[in-house]
């Protein structure tokens, strides 16, 4: 896990501040060999299967209503996946703000408020 072993100094609100600490990071333990987009992109599943266990088995108000423990654990599974995230990015040269801001629109497009507000059917089903 990246996350696991970050000092104060690496921590940044900026997005290229993060992707500039992950680099740092990985160069000093010589990880960048094993930080292959295959190898980022297993990394960022198994932590998503990491988070979604935090929930497995809560039923619905539970996992709105997480104790202070709870909540510690799922944000730490959330930073590793978004650590893992930034760091693919950076190694496909993807600009995640842009991508993110592209898809929105994209989304805003294929669920017009008129057909999609309070449905959750797929956008092909609307």
């Amino acid at each position: 896990m990246i996350a696991s072993h970050l000092d104060e100094s690496y921590m940044s609100k900026d997005l290229d501040d993060l992707r500039d600490a992950l680099r740092r990071f990985a160069r000093e333990r010589d990880w960048d060999q094993f930080h292959s987009p295959k190898n980022l992109a297993s990394a960022l599943v198994v932590e998503a299967a990491e988070l979604l266990e935090c929930f497995q088995w809560l039923t619905e108000e539970q996992s709105r209503a997480l104790s202070d423990d709870d909540k510690r654990k799922v944000t730490e599974e959330l930073a590793d996946v978004f650590l893992y995230l930034i760091r693919l990015a950076d190694k496909l040269d993807v600009d995640l703000l842009e991508g993110a801001r592209d898809k929105i629109a994209r989304n805003a497009e294929k669920y017009p408020v008129e057909k999609a507000r309070g449905n959750a059917k797929k956008y092909t089903d609307l």
